[in-house]
C-alpha cells in the first residue's frame, strides 16, 4: 500500500531527474538556441536617416549573405533603395566633388578622386593653401592637416626617387587627412602626427613613420577604415586592428560594429575557428562571439544549423531555451541526485546490510 501511494511521487521525481540530466547534457545546444540573430533593418534605417549611405550599405550587405535576412522583404527593399541612391548621378557627382575639393568623401569614387589629387602633391598643396588662407584671415590653422601635408610632400618626393617605395605612407596621409576633416582622428594620433612631421621634415626621411603608417594603410584599404581608426587608443591597438583588417577585409568594420573588442579577441583565433564561423557568430552579436569562443567552431556550427532548421514560432523557442540554459547547474545536479535516491531499492539494501552484520566472522589465529 505504501509503495502504491509513493509511486506517482517517485515517477514525478524520475521525470524531473531525466529532464535535468537532459538539460545538463544539452547545455551547449540550449545556449546557442537561446541567442537571437540580429535584425539589421532597424540599424540600417537609422544610418539611412542620417544619410550615411555607404556605411548603411556595408552593414546591410554583410547580413544579406545569410538567408534569414536575404529572404526578408523589408531587408531586400531597403537594400534596393540604398543601391538606387548610391547609383544616382547627383549623388555620385556630389561625392566625387567632395573628394576633390574637401577630401572628405565616404564613397569610393570620391576617395579615389582625393587619392589622385594627393598622389600628385596637388592635394597636399590644396590643404596647405587652405590652412594658409585661414591664417591670413586670423583663424587658427589646423596643425594636424599641415603636418600630414608636410609628410605627404616628403613622401611624394621619395616616391619619385624610389619609384613608389613610399606608397603606404602616402596612402596613410590621405586617410588620416580624411579622418581629421571628418573629426574621426583619435586623440593619441592628433598628438603624435605633428611630432612625427617635425622629424620627417627635418631628416627628409620616412623611417620614423613607416611602421605606424603601414598599419594605417591596412585600415585604409577596407570599407569603414576611418571608423575603425577612430577606435584605436595607441600604436599597439592600431597594429592589432590592422592585422584583423588584413584577415577580414571589407567586413572588418561591420564585424567590429557587431562585436566590439570581443570580435578583436576572437579574431586572433581565426586560424582555429575559421573566418566564416566567426562571421556567423557575429550575426548573433557579441553574445554569439563569446559562445563561439567557449564551445568551439564544430559545436557552434552544428547547433546553430539545427536552430535554423526549426519551425519559426515567434520568440517561444528562444525564451524557452534561454530559460533552460540559465538554470543553475547545481539545481539540475540536485534534481538528478534526488531522482536516483528515490528509486534506489532502500529496503533491499537495508536487508542485505542486516544480513552482512549478522553473519558470523571467522577469526583464525
Amino acid at each position: 500500500m505504501m509503495l502504491s501511494l509513493n509511486l506517482p511521487f517517485k515517477v514525478g521525481l524520475l521525470i524531473l531527474a531525466i529532464s535535468a540530466a537532459s538539460i545538463l547534457w544539452s547545455q551547449t545546444q540550449l545556449t546557442i538556441l537561446a541567442m537571437a540573430k540580429i535584425n539589421p533593418v532597424p540599424e540600417t534605417r537609422q544610418l539611412v536617416s542620417e544619410k550615411r549611405y555607404a556605411e548603411a550599405a556595408n552593414y546591410l550587405n554583410f547580413f544579406m549573405a545569410y538567408d534569414y535576412v536575404k529572404d526578408d522583404p523589408d531587408a531586400r527593399s531597403l537594400h534596393a533603395d540604398i543601391k538606387g541612391i548610391r547609383n544616382g548621378l547627383f549623388y555620385k557627382i556630389k561625392k566625387f566633388v567632395g573628394g576633390i575639393m574637401l577630401g572628405t568623401s565616404d564613397e569610393l569614387s570620391g576617395q579615389i578622386a582625393g587619392v589622385i589629387m594627393d598622389l600628385f602633391v596637388i592635394g597636399d598643396i590644396r590643404d596647405l593653401a587652405r590652412q594658409s588662407f585661414k591664417w591670413l584671415k586670423g583663424d587658427d590653422p589646423d596643425e594636424v592637416i599641415i603636418a600630414l601635408a608636410s609628410i605627404g610632400t616628403v613622401a611624394s618626393m621619395v616616391q619619385v626617387s624610389t619609384g613608389g617605395a613610399s606608397t603606404a605612407v602616402k596612402g596613410s596621409t590621405i586617410i588620416l587627412k580624411i579622418a581629421r576633416k571628418r573629426d574621426k582622428l583619435p586623440t593619441w594620433l592628433i598628438k603624435w602626427i605633428p611630432e612625427a612631421a617635425a622629424t620627417v621634415t627635418k631628416t627628409k626621411k620616412l623611417d620614423s613613420v613607416t611602421d605606424l603608417f603601414g598599419d594605417v594603410y591596412s585600415l585604409a584599404k577596407v570599407n569603414g577604415g576611418i571608423n575603425l581608426l577612430e577606435t584605436t587608443t595607441d600604436a599597439t591597438s592600431l597594429k592589432r586592428l590592422a592585422r584583423v583588417a588584413d584577415t577580414f577585409g571589407d567586413q572588418t568594420g561591420t564585424l567590429y560594429r557587431l562585436g566590439g573588442d570581443t570580435f578583436l579577441d576572437v579574431a586572433q583565433k581565426a586560424k582555429d575557428l575559421g573566418t566564416d564561423t566567426i562571421k556567423l557568430a557575429a550575426t548573433y552579436g557579441r553574445e554569439g562571439l563569446l559562445v563561439l569562443d567557449k564551445v568551439g567552431a564544430i559545436n557552434f556550427v552544428k547547433y546553430s544549423a539545427r536552430g535554423s532548421k526549426m519551425v519559426y514560432k515567434g520568440d517561444v523557442i528562444i525564451i524557452l531555451a534561454r530559460l533552460l540554459a540559465h538554470l543553475p547547474q547545481w539545481l539540475l545536479a540536485m534534481l538528478v541526485a534526488v531522482g536516483i535516491w528515490a528509486w534506489l531499492p532502500w529496503q533491499t539494501l537495508f536487508r542485505l546490510s542486516q544480513r552482512f552484520r549478522q553473519q558470523p566472522v571467522d577469526v583464525t589465529e
